[in-house]
């Protein structure tokens, strides 16, 4: 019979596995979990690096799936008010009917969502082995993880790809907005003098989320003050829409809308490329973002070898 899990081992699988309830914020939990673990408890480590794919790639796919229910129920929706105020039916009626089921469905994802990280925490803490749903099956493979080996029959995991697991996860965190900076932050700090393969992909990884990160939000920021600055004067009564300041304002008002619609609609463009990131250094490539790539890799080119 396999010995079981040690107190320690159980706790930190608990952890990992738990910080997925705080929806982002937790996601550095797994990776300190799994740097304390790992070469310490095969369990642990595993458990903590599958947490951390719950959190980065499960969490992309959760929000993919509701962006896309969305579509669908907007649509479905919009087809059934419009039917409705044909045949003389109460289209306010039908919206907030409409509106309570698309509040009840989101709700019930995120009730999913978060029921299987509890379950996995339950069993963890028991002792047990989890695996979710396909990610864990897949994982275990990719890892080299079996669990019904003695604990001294099996090898540790497999090290590449443990590196590129958590790497590959600080890419697809980049939908956890500015929270899914924190791993591969803290993949940085942890292992960045272990590894010029983890310290590379972490800090450009890095770099080009919060350069993302600063694009949408600075923007977002420009165009509601924009909108602010113009209501203002408005409403003080200073300027008229057809003075020089009122034109002036107009114009200043209808280019920022305009640059935030083009750049909100090229965000989801940059997010498909960290996603992309994230698949090629799974399949073993050592991706490089277009320029910030080259520019990261050859300023720690010039960083003396420690």
């Amino acid at each position: 019979m396999n010995a079981p899990p040690t107190t320690e081992d159980r706790i930190w699988a608990v952890i990992a596995h738990l910080s997925a309830l705080a929806f982002g914020m937790g996601i550095v939990l797994p990776v300190v979990g799994w740097s304390d673990q790992r070469r310490k408890s095969k369990y642990g480590s595993f458990q903590s690096l599958q947490a951390l794919g719950y959190q980065s790639l499960g969490y992309t796919i959760w929000v993919l799936f509701s962006a896309v229910a969305a579509i669908i129920f907007v649509t479905i929706m919009l087809a059934a008010l419009d039917a409705g105020e044909r045949n003389g039916g109460n289209t306010k009626a039908l919206l907030e009917i409409w509106m309570s089921i698309y509040v009840a469905f989101l709700l019930g994802l995120m009730g999913i969502y978060i029921l299987f990280p509890i379950l996995a925490a339950i069993s963890c803490a028991f002792g047990k082995e989890f695996r979710y749903p396909i990610l864990g099956k897949r994982l275990a493979q990719y890892l080299g993880y079996d669990s019904t080996l003695k604990p001294e029959e099996q090898a540790w995991l497999n090290e590449d790809h443990e590196f590129r697991w958590v790497a590959a996860m600080g890419h697809f965190s980049i939908l956890v907005i500015l929270w899914g900076m924190l791993a591969p932050l803290t993949v940085w700090t942890l292992y960045g003098k272990r590894s010029p393969f983890l310290k590379f992909q972490s800090i450009q990884t890095l770099v080009y989320q919060a350069g993302v990160t600063i694009l949408y939000v600075g923007t977002v920021f420009i165009s509601l003050f924009v909108m602010i600055i113009f209501a203002f004067m408005g409403w003080m009564g200073n300027v008229t829409t057809y003075s020089p300041m009122g034109i002036v304002g107009i114009i200043a008002l209808g280019g920022s809308l305009l640059i935030t619609i083009i750049i909100l609609l090229c965000v989801p463009l940059l997010h498909i490329v960290g996603q992309w990131a994230g698949y090629r250094v799974l399949k073993g490539d050592d991706y490089r973002y277009p320029l910030i790539g080259r520019l990261v890799e050859r300023r720690l080119s010039k960083e003396p070898d420690s």
